[in-house]
């Protein structure tokens, strides 16, 4: 499927790009958003750049980088909610929580080979667009490699945590609508506990697999 090769070669790597990192100096509550975009992209990439055992596709070292560096900086809880549509109001909490941990893991496990493929890419930063009083922006950057240039646009809500990014658009395609609607057809034939299942199998399925390289 096009969409879902699209998502293989850049979604994790544009989640880590936006994700939080232990700096010396760590974005806080009033760093901007396309200033955090910028600290963290120049952060992960001399570090995923430097790792050799993530350049080798060490699954667990890579789960243990994306726990630490992507949950500060995301709302996953948003994500999976617009991933889900008018089906998240007819989860129960216990769900919602369910349904938020098991994708965060899938989307960490399903395109965490990406990261092996961290190489000469560089990172284009556009302009941020944006009035001061702006709750929610799209911060446009463009990776740049041996092949044609990568457009990932980062969604970003104001919160009382400081901005966090819930949703990505790579080369035209959002995260969340990529998903919108398997989550939709799972739903429609198994219904919420159906979906729940199908992500954690899935997860284990992923936990299992060996690495491409």
């Amino acid at each position: 499927m096009k969409i879902q090769k699209i998502l293989t070669q850049y979604l994790v790597t544009s989640l880590l790009l936006v994700s939080g990192a232990l700096f010396a100096q760590a974005p806080d509550q009033t760093t901007p958003p396309d200033v955090l975009i910028k600290m963290v992209v120049t952060d992960v990439m001399t570090t995923v750049k430097s790792d050799p055992d993530i350049q080798k596709g060490n699954i667990p070292k890579i789960v243990d980088l994306v726990e630490k560096k992507i949950v500060p900086y995301t709302d996953m809880r948003r994500t999976t909610e617009m991933a889900m549509g008018p089906n998240w109001k007819k989860a129960t909490p216990e769900q919602q929580a369910q349904l938020t941990s098991e994708f965060k893991n899938l989307l960490i496990r399903t395109y965490s080979g990406a990261l092996s493929q961290l190489r000469d890419q560089t990172v284009q930063f556009k302009a941020l667009r944006a009035a001061p009083d702006d709750k929610e922006v799209v911060v446009k950057t463009v990776v740049l490699g041996r092949g044609d240039p990568v457009p990932l646009d980062y969604r970003l809500e104001k919160t009382a945590g400081g901005w966090k990014v819930y949703d990505m658009n790579i080369m035209g395609v959002w995260l969340v609508e990529a998903y919108r609607n398997q989550f939709s057809n799972q739903i429609s034939q198994n219904g919420i506990e159906g979906l729940v299942k199908f992500l954690q199998d899935r997860n284990k399925q992923l936990a299992t697999a060996k690495p491409a390289n």
